[in-house]
């Protein structure tokens, strides 16, 4: 038997580094998974409900696709934020919820990525409240964003929109990402420990469904502090 398991082992470790067989599992297993096993394509940004430990430091990731997705249509978005950087940086010290915040071109999307305290819904009607109206403009160059302006007007669909396109967030415990349920399958069924040799599928098939992901909920350098406390101790005030 030990000849036989090392017999396997080994060629199931040749085979994880064969190109051929990651092509083939890339592109005729995994599809065939998702057929078989189909998945809920999960929501973007951070749980719903906040654990004690995550309501300050809370991530967001957004994605944005660009209307135009050539130079021009980059340099049009570069602009828009270039031209109201001002605004946006008074504005989001006024949010006074946010660590950071940058905004970053990848390809043909606008992302925004920053670190808030607190609920994400409340975060967004800050940021819409401070700079709406600037906002707009940026909006205007992303793909359905026209039915969001004026966003001060739109703020519950708005807050869908927004939280649609921030990136889903894979869970820092193994053991979470198998309660997804999978269709036709509840995530709370009481059916015994989940089987952990499960989670390479269980991984791949959400990553197939999730192809922009946020691994964990992040490293945070001093989780403790918000930023009203950080803002105190350094004696900057609101």
């Amino acid at each position: 038997m030990s000849g036989n398991s090392s017999w396997m082992n080994s060629l199931v470790n040749r085979m994880a580094t064969s190109k051929f067989f990651n092509y083939l599992a890339g592109h005729v297993l995994v599809p065939y998974w998702a057929w078989r096993t189909p998945v809920y394509a999960q929501h973007g940004g951070p749980r719903a409900t906040i654990p004690p430990g995550d309501n300050m430091q809370r991530m967001m990731n957004l994605i944005l696709p660009l209307k135009d997705k050539t130079a021009v249509g980059r340099a049009k978005a570069a602009l828009a934020i270039a031209s109201n950087l001002d605004e946006i940086y008074a504005g989001l010290d006024n949010v006074g919820t946010v660590h950071f915040a940058r905004f970053v071109i990848i390809e043909n999307n606008m992302c925004m990525i920053s670190s808030y305290d607190g609920d994400f819904s409340n975060y967004i009607r800050d940021f819409v409240a401070q700079l709406g109206t600037v906002f707009d403009s940026v909006v205007a160059l992303i793909e359905g964003g026209d039915d969001m302006i004026p966003t001060k007007e739109n703020i519950d669909a708005f807050i869908n929109w927004v939280h649609d396109r921030d990136v889903y967030q894979i869970p820092d415990t193994a053991t979470d990402l198998l309660r997804y349920g999978t269709i036709g399958h509840s995530a709370a069924k009481a059916d015994g420990p989940d089987d952990l040799r499960l989670m390479p599928r269980a991984l791949i098939l959400q990553l197939h469904k999730n192809p922009n992901s946020l691994l964990g909920s992040g490293y945070r350098g001093y989780p403790g502090l918000s930023v009203a406390q950080i803002r105190h101790k350094m004696g900057l005030g609101w």
